[in-house]
């Protein structure tokens, strides 16, 4: 199970910077950096914040992506 967001695409398409979308949300430029590279999972608070603030519901804008045993291990 891997763990995959929209959040790149959702704030490109709203035209906000990583700093304007950090804002709205209430942290760091460098938090927004960190989850749109995947070094940082965003709690349940802030994926609701973002989320809320996108307009969209949580499972639109975070989601898992499930493999197989199998293709774990290529």
């Amino acid at each position: 199970m891997i763990f995959r967001h929209r959040v790149k695409e959702f704030r490109t398409n709203h035209q906000w910077s990583q700093e304007a979308l950090g804002a709205k949300v209430g942290v760091s430029r460098q938090t927004i950096i960190s989850i749109e590279s995947y070094r940082y999972n965003p709690s349940l608070e802030l994926g609701m914040k973002l989320a809320h603030a996108f307009e969209v519901p949580i499972d639109t804008l975070f989601y898992f992506v499930f493999q197989s045993f199998d293709q774990e291990q290529d």
